[in-house]
């Protein structure tokens, strides 16, 4: 029979004694991480969110209580009142923070039994990942999840303190709204008192912030829930937190120093790492490139060369039909590969294949110069302006994609990561941040056979490239800015556009009418005709910077109760089925079968 804690109050977590505590009468509450009888003694590890300390049940101190020890088992949730005790000398344990001491108990309860758990409650545990999420009440009792969970409150506790203190307000921003264009799937609420009538989940607080902004609110920011109905991976949720933040009367040179000033305490306060708070730069077309990317691993090397130049006048038909019919020829080093059989060549071009990439020629560089089945189209002149341009030595394979410009660079960006993977080439522990500008104010839709927005349609361009915006907007760069950590992006934001004349602009550009502006923008457009501020922002996924810091490859490892890349919850079942009541209160007929 499971006992109350009438009349005993916790006075210590478990990890907060230590040999200062010494000869005092402590309250200790927890679970059974481990029971151990060695026949005169009883030993149990009881763990609560801080750690595990030993506690020992002797029948000379408490006989009801030893007798009581022989029925605990795992996970069952114990008090235990007893004094702190000097380990015996030979029984210290270096690997437990309180390894030095235990507890004598003088008197433990059992204030609750547990079943035999589907896994064991321990850091590593390897059990498939749907196990864990259905038992999820289990599985963030692992320490591991825990101090991932204490990470991410520490990581929104130091937002929040250097956010107060340069000047931000805290605002809530509304979570039923309405469903706008533009963006990833919305997840629709219908309404009953408007039958007909559809809420959105908001995909990120983008126009009630710039709003705030007309509101003279100054610098906004809030830990914001966002929503998007759109396919999962493991960076991916349909609902995820990010840090909101957005400011008036000021330019891109105000904005990012500061958000490296937060960053930078963030990681100081969170995982005691000490970065430079001034991140390197580069421009969205440096960082394609260089890298294939917008989103650049600058942990390691292997950038992407360009030799179109050479290839345009070579004797190989592919190369030189790709540089001089508007294409690249570009090409990456993979230091010390040579040796890499026919077989994984192949492989590696079956991989270049997926990025839309045609072929995937070699070079082999070893001690007599360089080896291809290619190099008899080109004289020597241009093989050593290739060796150059690579800095290719004895034992390197050199790796090329000819093809568009956008082909070229997904496929070796992408190839470039994947070797560098195989290689172990990228450095353990190791954190680089950088800041990506000078974006592409728009993107063309090839299926559309329109221009939509790079990040989004309230982003203003740069002041130069305005004149284009009619005439190329291809060329037109955004005042848009992105945090990049070791390949992933973090964060994005812009200087936004704040004058309704340029905003109509923009929305023409994008395709929408004058009404169709209206109809969904209207309250924006109207409000910038009443003294708007120029203003600018960001938006951090605050689930991906934690994944990124608790060293997690999946930002399900730091959302306490996530939803699978099926986008259901697997404790509570979630999505699940209404009755026809509610149905009906909704005025929402169903026209499909229900899955048995």
């Amino acid at each position: 029979m499971s006992e109350s804690m009438s009349g005993i109050t916790r006075t210590h977590y478990c990890t907060e004694i230590s040999a200062v505590n010494q000869g005092q009468t402590v309250t200790l509450t927890g679970w059974v991480d481990t029971r151990r009888d060695h026949g005169g003694l009883v030993f149990i590890d009881l763990r609560d969110r801080t750690g595990i300390i030993q506690v020992v049940i002797s029948p000379d101190i408490n006989p009801a209580s030893f007798d009581k020890a022989g029925e605990v088992r795992s996970e069952y949730v114990l008090a235990v009142v007893g004094k702190v005790s000097q380990r015996p000398e030979g029984t210290v344990n270096p690997n437990l923070a309180t390894g030095e001491v235990e507890v004598l108990v003088d008197e433990m309860r059992i204030l609750n039994r547990a079943k035999t758990p589907p896994f064991y409650i321990e850091d590593g545990v390897e059990v498939d990942e749907n196990l864990r999420l259905r038992y999820r009440y289990l599985d963030l009792r692992r320490p591991e999840m825990q101090q991932t969970m204490m990470l991410r409150h520490r990581a929104g506790r130091s937002v929040r303190e250097f956010l107060d203190q340069h000047g931000f307000l805290e605002i809530e921003t509304p979570m039923l709204t309405r469903s706008t264009p533009e963006g990833a799937r919305d997840y629709l609420v219908p309404s009953r008192i408007n039958p007909g009538r559809f809420y959105a989940l908001p995909q990120s607080p983008q126009l009630y912030k710039q709003i705030l902004m007309v509101a003279g609110m100054d610098r906004y920011y809030q830990m914001a829930r966002c929503f998007r109905d759109e396919d999962l991976r493991a960076d991916r949720q349909p609902e995820f937190t990010q840090i909101d933040i957005e400011m008036s009367f000021v330019q891109v040179e105000d904005i990012l120093p500061l958000m490296e000033e937060m960053i930078a305490r963030l990681c100081r306060e969170t995982i005691d790492l000490e970065i430079t708070a001034s991140f390197p730069r580069l421009t969205y077309q440096e960082a394609m490139d260089r890298f294939g990317s917008d989103k650049p691993d600058t942990r390691f090397g292997m950038e992407i060369k360009d030799i179109t130049d050479v290839a345009a006048g070579c004797g190989f038909k592919v190369f030189a039909s790709a540089a001089q019919g508007g294409g690249q020829v570009r090409c990456i080093n993979a230091t010390g590969c040579a040796g890499m059989s026919r077989k994984d060549i192949d492989d590696l071009a079956k991989f270049a294949a997926i990025y839309q990439a045609k072929g995937l020629a070699y070079m082999i560089v070893n001690g007599d110069g360089i080896k291809s089945a290619i190099t008899k189209f080109f004289n020597d002149s241009e093989l050593d302006t290739i060796r150059e341009r690579l800095d290719a030595r004895e034992g390197d394979l050199l790796l090329f994609v000819a093809d568009k410009p956008d082909v070229v660079a997904a496929a070796l960006g992408a190839l470039r990561l994947h070797l560098a993977e195989r290689l172990e080439m990228i450095p353990k522990n190791k954190y680089n941040f950088l800041w990506v500008t000078d974006f592409p104010l728009f993107d063309y839709d090839e299926e559309e056979k329109r221009w939509v927005a790079m990040h989004h349609p309230f982003t203003s361009p740069r002041e130069e490239d305005m004149p284009l915006l009619e005439s190329d907007p291809g060329r037109v760069r955004a005042q848009a800015y992105d945090m990049v950590l070791n390949g992933i992006e973090i964060g994005g934001g812009s200087i936004r556009i704040h004058r309704r004349e340029m905003q109509e602009t923009m929305f023409a550009a994008l395709g929408l009418t004058g009404e169709e502006a209206q109809e969904k923008f209207g309250f924006m457009l109207d409000a910038f005709e009443y003294g708007t501020p120029p203003h600018g922002g960001i938006a951090f996924g605050f689930d991906r910077l934690i994944m990124l810091l608790a060293g997690r490859k999946t930002i399900r490892d730091v959302i306490p109760f996530p939803k699978t890349q099926s986008a259901t919850d697997l404790m509570n079942m979630a999505p699940g089925g209404v009755d026809n009541r509610q149905l009906k209160e909704l005025h929402i007929k169903l026209d499909i079968k229900e899955k048995k």
